[in-house]
C-alpha cells in the first residue's frame, strides 16, 4: 500500500491536471461560440446563393456546364481533408485520417494512381508526409483562422485544373457540425458539382443555439433529431422564362464558382466548430475522470490515515500493557 505522502502527492498532481483540463474546456467553449457565430453569419449568404442558383437551374433545364459533367475515366483525383493543428480533441483528427486512408485505398484499388491531397491542418499535413502522399500545399494558418479568400483561391485552383483536364474528381473530407454534441464525418464530391435541386438545404440542420455537450444534452439532441420531420420544400421556378443578361454562360460562369468557393469555406467553418466542440467534450470527460480519481484517492488517503492512527494506538496500548 502506498504511503500517505505518496497518496498526497498523487492528489496534488491530479488536482493540477484537473485545473488544466477545466481551463482548456473553458477556452474551447469560448472558441466554439465564435465558430458558431461565424457559421451563423455565413448561412444567409449560403442559403440565398444556393436558392438563386438552383432556382435558376430548375427553370432552365437544358443547361450543360463543364463543371457539372463527369469525366469518362477517373485517373486524377484531388482530396481536401480538414483536421486541426493541435491535438487533445478526442478522435476528431484520427477519424478524418482513417477516412482519408480509406478513400485513398479505394481509389488505388480502382486503378487511380495520381492522388493529390490538399491538407488543411497540421495533423493531416504530417500524415500525408509520413505516408508519401502527394500534397497540394501547406495551409496551417487556414486551419487556425478560417479565411474566405484563401478558400476561394483553393477552389479556383481546383476548378481550373478540373476544366483543363488535370483533375477528374475532387472530394471533401471534414466533420459536418450539427451541434455541440454531434459532429458527423462527411466525405462528399466537390467536383463535378451536383446541380440537382433535390439536395438543396440538406446541410442546414445545424443547432447553433447551444454549446452544451453533456450526456443529457446529447441525449436530448438525439431524441429531438429523431422526432424532427424533414420538410424540404421543392425549389419552384420564379417564372416560366428568365431574361439572361448578357448570356446564359456568363451567369453560370459567375454563380457556379461562387458555389464552389462557398463549399470549401463552409467545410472549413464546420470543421473548425467541430474541432472546438470535440475538444470541449474531451476536456469535460477528462475533468470528470479527474473528479472520480480524486474521490478514490481521497478515500484511499482517509483509509491509510485511519490505519496509521489505529496502528499508533495499538502500539501505545501494547506498550502500556507491557509496563
Amino acid at each position: 500500500m502506498p504511503s500517505l505522502k505518496e497518496i498526497k502527492n498523487r492528489i496534488a498532481s491530479v488536482n493540477s491536471t484537473r485545473k488544466i483540463t477545466s481551463a482548456m474546456k473553458m477556452v474551447a467553449s469560448s472558441k466554439l461560440h465564435h465558430a458558431q457565430m461565424a457559421i451563423q453569419n455565413m448561412l444567409p449568404y449560403e442559403n440565398l446563393l444556393e436558392h438563386i442558383l438552383k432556382s435558376f437551374l430548375v427553370s432552365t433545364p437544358n443547361i450543360d456546364s463543364p463543371l457539372a459533367s463527369s469525366h469518362k475515366e477517373i485517373k486524377r483525383v484531388a482530396i481536401i481533408a480538414f483536421t486541426s493543428n493541435s491535438s487533445l480533441c478526442g478522435g476528431f483528427n484520427n477519424n478524418v485520417l482513417k477516412e482519408l486512408q480509406t478513400v485513398v485505398d479505394n481509389y488505388q484499388a480502382s486503378g487511380v494512381e495520381d492522388i493529390m491531397v490538399y491538407p488543411i491542418g497540421r495533423k493531416v499535413e504530417d500524415y500525408i508526409k509520413k505516408h508519401s502522399i502527394k500534397s497540394g500545399g501547406s495551409f496551417l494558418d487556414l486551419a487556425e483562422k478560417p479565411n474566405a479568400r484563401e478558400c476561394g483561391d483553393i477552389a479556383q485552383e481546383l476548378m481550373n485544373k478540373f476544366l483543363a483536364g488535370e483533375l477528374d474528381k475532387v472530394d471533401l473530407i471534414y466533420h459536418h457540425f450539427k451541434s455541440a454534441g454531434s459532429q458527423i464525418l462527411t466525405c462528399k464530391t466537390m467536383l463535378p458539382i451536383d446541380l440537382s435541386t433535390e439536395s438543396i438545404g440538406t446541410e442546414n440542420d445545424r443547432d447553433l443555439t447551444s454549446n452544451v455537450a453533456t450526456a443529457k444534452a446529447q441525449e436530448y439532441l438525439r431524441q429531438k433529431d429523431e422526432e424532427r420531420v424533414a420538410k424540404v420544400e421543392a425549389v419552384k421556378p420564379l417564372n416560366d422564362d428568365f431574361i439572361v443578361e448578357p448570356n446564359l454562360e456568363s451567369v453560370l460562369d459567375s454563380l457556379i464558382p461562387k458555389q464552389l468557393n462557398l463549399m470549401v469555406y463552409t467545410a472549413l467553418l464546420d470543421s473548425n466548430a467541430s474541432e472546438h466542440a470535440a475538444r470541449m467534450v474531451a476536456m469535460q470527460t477528462a475533468s470528470d475522470n479527474a473528479d472520480e480519481l480524486l474521490r478514490q484517492l481521497s478515500l484511499q488517503y482517509n483509509k491509510s490515515r485511519q490505519q496509521a492512527i489505529t496502528n499508533e494506538l495499538l502500539d501505545i496500548v501494547g506498550g502500556s500493557a507491557n509496563n
